[in-house]
């Protein structure tokens, strides 16, 4: 008999690299500044829109920016699947070390709305003790 295979609709695979602007930074400011590069990528079986994001971004003291917006870097890329879309983004907080976590909006061609989330991920300056 054969086994069942797992039909997965809708996955969205969100990847991140993180890295310090020590260039753009000013630590006595208690500015820290971070670029991260974010890849998605559609693992599911119906092509899917990003429409919206939402971050949290948090800093060592517990300060939370909260943003909402349409899009990423002013587009909302529609991904087949199997397909892929790299960006880059940066965040500025006010201690050399924070974290970000949020999620993606979604809407597929089969009219499913659905969330892709993005796990937290920490941002910190090299030689940090965390």
């Amino acid at each position: 008999m054969d086994e069942p295979l797992e039909t997965v609709i809708h996955r969205i695979r969100v990847d991140v690299e993180t890295s310090y602007l020590d260039e753009q930074s000013e630590p006595r400011e208690s500015r820290y500044v971070f670029s991260y590069t974010i890849t998605i990528q559609n693992e599911g079986h119906v092509p899917a829109r990003l429409l919206t994001r939402h971050w949290l971004i948090t800093d060592a003291n517990g300060k939370v920016q909260e943003v909402r917006g349409d899009g990423v870097v002013g587009e909302q890329p529609y991904l087949k699947p199997g397909q892929g879309f790299r960006y880059s983004s940066g965040a500025v907080i006010e201690t050399p070390v924070g974290a970000m976590q949020g999620s993606y909006q979604m809407l597929s061609d089969d009219g499913q709305r659905f969330d892709a989330s993005i796990p937290p991920f920490r941002l910190a300056m090299p030689g940090v003790l965390q």
